[in-house]
């Protein structure tokens, strides 16, 4: 899930938009040119919201990564941090969440 404020520095008025995957809701963030810093997000679990960084999710220039780069970059925070939260993106072999669509709601 994303959070995008309407108007900045008010976490009340917000837009949400929900994915099965993070690619797709990456994909969904670049495509409307919703920058990283203008947005927060949340993984979703058992009806509890997960803080997610969005450091793993950036290319070196600050831009939101596409796939098969954003697999790999989740693939390998993961091995780095084994933080449970990005575990599942592989890029060398099938991908965890293929069986998940990827449209945004």
């Amino acid at each position: 899930m994303s959070k995008v404020p309407v108007i900045e520095g008010n976490d009340e008025l917000a837009n949400y938009y929900f994915a099965d995957t993070i690619c797709g809701l990456v994909e969904h963030l670049d495509k409307n040119n919703i920058k990283p810093d203008e947005v927060k997000l949340f993984g979703c679990y058992r009806e509890k919201e997960i803080s997610l960084d969005n450091a793993p999710l950036l290319s070196e220039d600050g831009k939101w990564l596409q796939r098969p780069k954003l697999c790999k970059s989740l693939e390998d925070y993961y091995k780095k941090t084994m933080d449970e939260r990005y575990k599942g993106h592989e890029v060398h072999s099938d991908c965890s969440f293929d069986d998940r669509d990827r449209e945004v709601r």
